[in-house]
């Protein structure tokens, strides 16, 4: 009985190597049902160095595979066998094209040496990997920041479209949860500037100045830097991670199934929150931290707080509150934008949301201090 096409045995006439030390003449079938002895044989001729310096002989080559082939270039080596399919008379076709694709193909395997390691090119390649990635950044802040503006715009005229539920469980999870840790630090900070400004002072017999510094400080800069500082580190990260974890489960891909908005029902409630939370701890801020400063200067330099509400009614103008308070609602809208986008940024692991979480605090706190920065060089030249 005739066995079947699939279980038919590779040719008896396995394939063979004769040497005379200067040549290597290849016979016999190189298939895939003899590939165990060629791979024998070679291994054999390799080990005891006959196959070094050998030519190689292609005219007694009977039918060659895929696995023989490649056993050929491993013994001939790539470039070797192309040249024989080439220049061996009498091959056929088929099999000549057989061995020169095979022998390209190991030959691609060769991959070239990298090139050697030069510090400056190294540089210049990661400068412009982050400047790259830093243009990406804010090409898709900027975006985002659009896409909640038009969103913003869209839903205040239309009362019915309010997330009221959202927008109150926000302000006490962004404002009022956040007043006891706002209040505690500005009031630590105002001491520690009371104490310095004490300790500097007293050589130029100027520490009623004190109270100036405290005030004037805390009013413009402290009360809204430290405020948003603690929003961006508190605030920023809950709201990445509560949507970074909402995307992982698949619920923001269910919303807008649903034909909802993410931005509408997440991203505004959040951002207008925010807006109205800094400016109250913000305020808080600059009380607590100027009751820190009255303290010191009550303990420290006998000024009572009477004097210290006093000096301050009558030295410190109404501008410098209103120029603190008044960046108090940009920043704000800064952090939430950049906690809600990292966070929609999430790509689906745990590990992704750790990271983007980490992200938006450092850029929440990066941006709030070079707004301020620039806001406070702005203010200086307009003479505010």
């Amino acid at each position: 009985m005739t066995p079947p096409p699939s279980s038919r045995t590779a040719s008896p006439v396995p394939g063979e190597i004769l040497t005379d030390g200067s040549q290597l003449t290849i016979q016999g079938d190189w298939v895939l049902g003899h590939y165990p002895e060629l791979k024998n044989l070679i291994a054999r001729l390799q080990i005891s160095g006959s196959v070094e310096g050998c030519s190689g002989n292609l005219a007694n080559l009977g039918r060659v595979d895929t696995a023989g082939a490649a056993l050929l270039a491993e013994l001939l080596g790539a470039k070797a066998l192309a040249g024989l399919a080439d220049s061996t008379p009498g091959l056929a076709d088929e099999r000549r094209a057989l061995l020169r694709a095979v022998a390209r193909a190991m030959g691609d395997r060769n991959e070239p040496q990298p090139p050697a390691y030069n510090p400056v090119v190294a540089m210049l390649s990661t400068l412009g990997q982050r400047v790259e990635e830093l243009y990406d950044l804010l090409r898709l802040l900027l975006a985002f920041i659009g896409e909640t503006l038009a969103a913003l715009a869209y839903n205040l005229p239309r009362p019915r479209r309010w997330r009221v539920t959202a927008f109150v469980a926000a302000i006490q999870d962004t404002g009022l949860n956040a007043l006891p840790i706002v209040a505690l630090l500005t009031f630590l900070v105002g001491a520690v500037v009371a104490f310095l400004g004490a300790t500097v002072l007293e050589a130029f017999g100027a520490t009623i100045y004190t109270v100036n510094l405290v005030a004037f400080s805390f009013l413009r800069e402290f009360g809204v830097l430290l405020a948003a500082i603690l929003l961006a580190g508190r605030t920023a990260s809950s709201f990445t991670a509560h949507l970074g974890a909402m995307k992982v489960n698949e619920e923001l891909d269910a919303i807008r199934t649903l034909g909802l908005s993410p931005v509408e029902l997440l991203v505004l409630p959040r951002v207008l929150a925010m807006m109205i939370s800094l400016p109250l701890l913000t305020f808080v801020g600059m009380l607590s931290g100027m009751a820190g400063g009255a303290a010191v200067c009550a303990l420290v330099l006998d000024i009572s707080p009477t004097q210290f509400l006093a000096i301050v009614e009558q030295d410190i103008a109404l501008k410098h509150f209103l120029v603190g308070l008044g960046k108090a609602p940009v920043f704000a809208f800064l952090i939430a934008v950049i906690g809600c986008l990292e966070g929609f940024k999430v790509s689906g692991s745990a590990q992704s949301v750790g990271e983007h979480t980490t992200s938006s605090v450092v850029q929440s706190i990066f941006m709030v201090i070079l707004l301020d920065s620039i806001a406070a060089l702005f203010f200086m030249e307009m003479g505010w």
